[in-house]
């Protein structure tokens, strides 16, 4: 049967790489399926999306400030809006099913699939639901999670753990460990450690080992370091000072499957999309919440691990005192990380995005 599917939200990668994910998985099993993406005006998906093969429409949507502004009074007139404009787009596109996976654009467009009796799923990435999924969260088909006790925040009979999609390239890790070896040109013999941020970089993390990056060296440790684009400066000074060739410093990793398969421990923010394929690699973590996270979300998916003994959690406030010591000690601990290991990968969901399509095949059918 050739399906029509809407997939609304982003504003965020952790928002559109799912949500691109679990078309391109819905279009391997029914390969006639027509979509249509939905997104904010102005957000990173109206450029990702199409850069994936996929038509997209933008609402002119957008949050409310935490603070005091005046943008806040204009958010009533966007909201209505933006439902009037989604309810033309599903009456145009006639769709069999409504996706959404968090963010501005998601919440109007759900809102009136429901309201027009249009199936609809939600795919909520992290441990804490985002304002956007709460908002249509009883009045949905199906919610995929990818924590327990997400009844907290949606109806338990509607919920399916399945997990967070992750880019299937970036989690193949097997075999890997010599062809990375020589790519980052590091050494066999030498532990190694794996610092990413994110693309913008996490500026707590990459301060904390700028300090500490020496004593790291001196124990005999090699620095795979993903400095971000805010730490491009700061990068070619310290490589320069430093100049040693067990420490390698990279504004970006293109090749993370690599990063992952070299890695003998990470250090990583909490996002849920990096949550979600470290605990499918497998490797001992510890984890740098980004404190500002919409709900602070970040520490509550760092918590899900943490309370099941799967990683190490360090709040942002203590990151300058406590990073370097706790990460060579974990080096240094060959039974914690075996016990970390073990752990994280419990959480892992490697067919995610498989079990969330045929989620949504089940109900367009």
């Amino acid at each position: 049967m050739a399906y029509k599917v809407i997939i609304s939200g982003g504003g965020t990668g952790g928002h559109i790489f799912p949500a691109i994910a679990i078309a391109n998985e819905i279009k391997r099993l029914h390969p006639d399926t027509t979509f249509l993406f939905v997104g904010a005006n102005g957000k990173m998906e109206m450029e990702k999306v199409p850069n994936a093969g996929y038509e997209i429409i933008g609402l002119n949507i957008t949050g409310i400030k935490r603070s005091l502004s005046l943008s806040n009074l204009k958010f009533p007139f966007r909201l209505i809006g933006s439902l009037a404009k989604a309810k033309k787009i599903i009456k145009d596109f006639n769709p069999n099913v409504v996706v959404g996976v968090g963010g501005y654009a998601s919440g109007p467009v759900l809102r009136m699939a429901t309201w027009m009796k249009v199936p609809t799923l939600i795919q909520e990435q992290n441990s804490f639901a985002g304002v956007t999924n709460r908002w249509v969260a009883n009045a949905v088909s199906k919610v995929c999670v990818a924590y327990d006790n997400m009844d907290r925040f949606f109806p338990k009979d509607r919920i399916v753990i399945t997990g967070n999609p992750v880019r299937s390239e970036v989690v193949a890790i097997d075999g890997k460990r010599e062809k990375a070896l020589s790519h980052f040109g590091l050494e066999q013999n030498k532990p190694i450690l794996l610092i990413i941020g994110g693309s913008l970089g996490a500026r707590s993390v990459n301060l904390a080992m700028k300090e500490g990056v020496s004593r790291v060296l001196e124990a005999g440790i090699q620095v795979l370091w993903q400095t971000g684009k805010l730490f491009k400066d700061e990068t070619a000074e310290l490589e320069r000072s430093v100049n040693s060739p067990s420490l390698r410093m990279t504004e970006f990793i293109f090749e993370m499957d690599l990063a992952y398969a070299v890695a003998d421990v990470v250090v990583s923010r909490a996002g849920a999309i990096a949550v979600s394929e470290l605990s499918i690699v497998g490797k001992p973590t510890i984890l740098v919440p980004f404190p500002f996270a919409a709900e602070d979300h970040q520490t509550q998916n760092a918590l899900s691990l943490v309370n099941t003994g799967a990683a190490i959690m360090i709040p942002d406030k203590e990151v300058s005192q406590n990073l370097v010591d706790q990460a060579l000690d974990l080096l240094g601990d060959d039974e914690r990380k075996s016990t970390l290991s073990a752990n994280i990968v419990k959480h892992g969901h490697p067919n995610a995005a498989n079990q969330i399509a045929c989620e949504v095949i089940s109900l367009a059918s």
